[in-house]
Order: C-alpha cells, then sequence, then structure tokens
C-alpha cells in the first residue's frame, strides 16, 4: 500500500548510489552523476569517540596526527573491519549530499558489495543505511554494478567479463541474463601492490617509505608489462640504518620485477575464471573481450598482459574508478533493471584465494 506514495517520492528525492570502497567512496545522485569522490578514511578522537574527519581531510591526517586521534580504514581486503565506523561515514555521506535539498524525502540508496561479503557484512551494510536515513536500501554485487557502470549489455543472454581491480580485492565476473554465472574474488589488489612496492624498498635499499609515495610511485612508474620507454622516479623516505632522510631512483623495470607476484595471481585468477566458463559464453567473451574496471585497469600495461596471457581482446573501461558508482546510479534511474540485479538475500560467499 505504500508503492503510490514511494513513487510520488521518487520524484523528488535525490536518490543515491554508493560504491563503498576498501580505498575511497564514491556518490552518485540520481540525475546529476557522481557527486563525491573521496578516500574511505575516517579520523576518530580516542579520547572522546567523536568523529573528527571524513574522506579527504582524514586522509590528510595520517601520519600526522596527535596519539588521541586515530586515522582509520574501515574496509580492508574489501572486508567490513569496523562496523561503526562504516555507520558514519555512510551516515556522513549521506546527510552531506541530502542536507543540500532541504524539502527532499529521504533518499532510496543503493550500494555495492563485495561479492565475498558475509551475511553479517551483508546485513551490517544495510542496516547502516536505512540508520542513516535512506528510505529504502538497495545491495548490488561489485562485479554487477561495475558492469552496468562499464556500459556491457549485462541482461542479454550473452556472456560478459568484467575484471573489477580495487583497492582490497580483485573481483572477476562472468555475467549473462542480468546474472553471475561465474564469480572469483581475491585479496589482491592495489593495496596488495602498494605494500610490495613498500617491501621491495626497504629490502633492496634499506629506504622506508610511506602508503601515499608507495601508491604514488606505482601510479608514475608501475607497469605489468614492458614499456614503450622505460621510466624512474626518486623516492624519498627514511634510510633504515641510519635513521636520517634518503632519496633513491628507481627504474620502472625494477619495480614491475617487485610487483610481479601480484599482478601475476590477478591473471591467474582471470585464467581460472575462464576455464569455469561456458563453452558458450566463452565464445561471447571472445567476440566482445573482457572489461577491466577499478583503480587498478589503470596499471599500465595490465590489458596487454591479459591480451596475450589469455589470447583475448582486454578493454579498459571508460573512467575505471567511477564503474561501481556508475552502475548503482543506473539502477536507480531503471527500476526495473534495479530489481533485476539488487540482492534479496546475502550471496553465496565466492572462491577466494587469501
Amino acid at each position: 500500500m505504500f508503492r503510490p506514495l514511494n513513487s510520488v517520492f521518487g520524484l523528488f528525492s535525490k536518490d543515491l548510489g554508493i560504491d563503498l570502497g576498501t580505498a575511497n567512496t564514491l556518490v552518485y545522485v540520481r540525475g546529476q552523476g557522481v557527486v563525491i569522490s573521496e578516500p574511505s578514511v575516517v579520523a576518530k578522537d580516542l579520547r572522546t569517540g567523536k568523529i573528527f574527519a571524513v574522506g579527504m581531510e582524514a586522509k590528510r591526517m595520517v601520519g600526522r596526527t596527535p596519539a588521541s586521534i586515530v586515522a582509520i580504514r574501515p574496509l580492508r581486503d574489501g572486508v567490513i573491519s569496523d562496523f561503526e565506523i562504516v555507520h558514519a561515514m555512510l551516515r556522513h555521506w549521506i546527510k552531506m549530499v541530502h542536507d543540500r535539498y532541504l524539502f527532499a524525502p529521504a533518499p532510496r540508496v543503493a550500494i555495492g558489495i563485495p561479492s565475498g561479503a558475509t551475511e553479517v557484512e551483508w546485513r551490517a551494510v544495510r542496516e547502516a543505511a536505512l540508520n542513516s536515513g535512506a528510505r529504502e536500501a538497495y545491495l548490488i554485487e561489485e562485479p554487477m554494478a561495475s558492469a552496468i557502470g562499464s556500459g556491457l549489455p549485462v541482461s542479454e543472454p550473452a556472456g560478459n567479463m568484467v575484471v573489477d581491480i580495487g583497492g582490497g580485492t580483485t573481483e572477476i565476473a562472468v555475467i549473462s541474463l542480468g546474472g553471475i554465472v561465474v564469480n572469483r574474488s581475491i585479496r589482491i589488489a592495489g593495496d596488495e601492490i602498494d605494500e610490495m612496492i613498500t617491501q621491495y624498498m626497504r629490502r633492496e635499499y634499506n629506504l622506508l617509505i610511506g602508503e601515499r609515495m608507495a601508491e604514488q610511485t606505482k601510479i608514475e612508474i608501475g607497469s605489468a608489462y614492458p614499456l614503450p620507454e622505460e621510466k624512474a622516479v626518486v623516492l624519498r623516505g627514511r634510510d633504515l640504518r641510519t635513521g636520517l632522510p634518503a632519496s633513491v631512483e628507481v627504474g620502472s623495470k625494477d619495480l614491475r620485477d617487485a610487483i610481479a607476484g601480484p599482478v601475476n595471481a590477478i591473471v591467474t585468477e582471470v585464467k581460472a575464471a575462464l576455464e569455469e566458463t561456458p563453452p558458450e559464453l566463452v565464445a561471447d567473451i571472445m567476440d566482445r573481450g573482457i572489461m577491466l574496471a577499478g583503480g587498478g585497469a589503470l596499471l599500465q600495461g595490465l590489458s596487454q598482459r591479459l591480451r596475450e596471457e589469455t589470447l583475448m581482446p582486454v578493454h579498459v573501461a571508460e573512467e575505471p574508478l567511477q564503474c561501481v558508482v556508475r552502475g548503482t546510479g543506473k539502477c536507480l534511474e531503471e527500476l526495473g533493471l534495479l530489481e533485476k540485479v539488487s540482492l534479496t538475500q546475502p550471496p553465496p560467499p565466492a572462491p577466494q584465494q587469501l
């Protein structure tokens, strides 16, 4: 009996699509596009329990706060490590957008969640959204949202393959007729590559660098395949032998060797997913190609590496960082699609490599 009222609310509601990522959270407002893209970081005062800052402001505090204030990343390896902080973060983003429209009714919210989310995490995210001011909360598996956001025709009776490389997890899915046929998830992605760079610098040069320096180095010279012109950057950090500031020049070839472990694991998992795919869908993928999404899709040479290993066309999605959030937003604009792909119960766990 509430459907007519909900349909009236829908005309004026500023419905939100949210990509609750390990590294970044993005928010899409129906009819406007992506309005927020900030780090998934919350700064908390341990003395009072008060949330000090959220997003970019909190990330700037990493490594620069007094002992009483800690910067927390509430999602690790694609799973929720702190439910209370996730609740606070969702409440902050929903309130930030909703407060811009004083007379708008409470929004519907569609949230992308990892395909490996447990029942506890699934229910916690949904309840957090409802308790944060959402009128209705829909959960969509990230591989599905990513495929929709990258423009793949997921409703057609044909195979579509998406590889979503985020901060904490890499999710690989083959989709047909609005459902996931093959789904694999590994807890190896952008964060693991950053960690390999940090370990390499410590091991080879006795240089301690921070997370931000490792990430920036990955962006500038990280690669999964030999580059047409190899590059080099200067890394700055602390010399572990003397304790003094130091700098070292590192080449892209050396860095490629340093991150080979995570890259090889991702390639192996893609090939394993193809081996599980029914032959008819493999034939479709050979025609359509594999779609790369997520921040990891921007790693230089990754598409060439996958093309060589799988003997299939590989495409990088337009604006890969926004694929999941654009997918949730598109579902809000097409309610038939939303009902088809949103989860009414927790998904079965995807095969995982720890």
